[in-house]
C-alpha cells in the first residue's frame, strides 16, 4: 500500500460525491471520481496508480455496483483491492464486500475505513 495512491470513489449521486470527495481530500487522502461501475473499471483498466480502496454505491445507472463487483472478481489484477460497499437501503450487508458504511456517510467513519485501507491521509498543515 503506497501513501500517494488514490482512494477511488464510485457513485452516481452526485451530492453523495461531492461530499465524500470533499471528506476525503480534507483529510488528505487523493481521491478518483467515477459515475458508475463502466466509469470505475474503465479507469482500473487503464494502467493508472492501483487505488488502496473503493468505495463503491451499489445502486447506478449503466454499471451498478453489484455488477462492478462480479467484473473485478473476475480481473486476477483487481480483485484484490479492497471494497467498501455504500449504500443508503440497509442492504450492503448483503453484497460480498470488505466492509460496509451507510449513506449519508458520517465522516469519522468513513476516514477510519479508509485509513484502515490507506494509512493516515497526508495533510498539509
Amino acid at each position: 500500500m503506497k501513501p500517494d495512491c488514490p482512494v477511488l470513489v464510485v457513485e452516481d449521486d452526485e451530492d453523495h460525491l461531492d461530499v465524500i470527495a470533499t471528506l476525503l481530500r480534507e483529510s488528505g487522502y487523493r481521491v478518483i471520481l467515477a459515475r458508475n461501475g463502466e466509469e470505475a473499471l474503465q479507469h482500473l483498466r487503464s494502467g493508472t496508480c492501483r487505488p488502496c480502496v473503493i468505495l463503491l454505491d451499489l445502486w447506478m445507472p449503466v454499471m451498478s455496483g453489484w455488477r462492478f463487483r462480479e467484473e473485478q472478481q473476475k480481473d486476477p489484477a483487481l480483485a484484490e483491492i479492497p471494497v467498501v460497499a455504500l449504500s443508503g437501503d440497509g442492504e450492503t450487508r448483503a453484497f460480498d464486500a470488505t466492509a460496509h458504511l451507510v449513506k449519508p456517510v458520517q465522516f469519522d467513519p468513513l476516514v477510519e475505513i479508509v485509513e484502515r485501507f490507506c494509512g493516515p491521509g497526508e495533510r498539509a498543515d
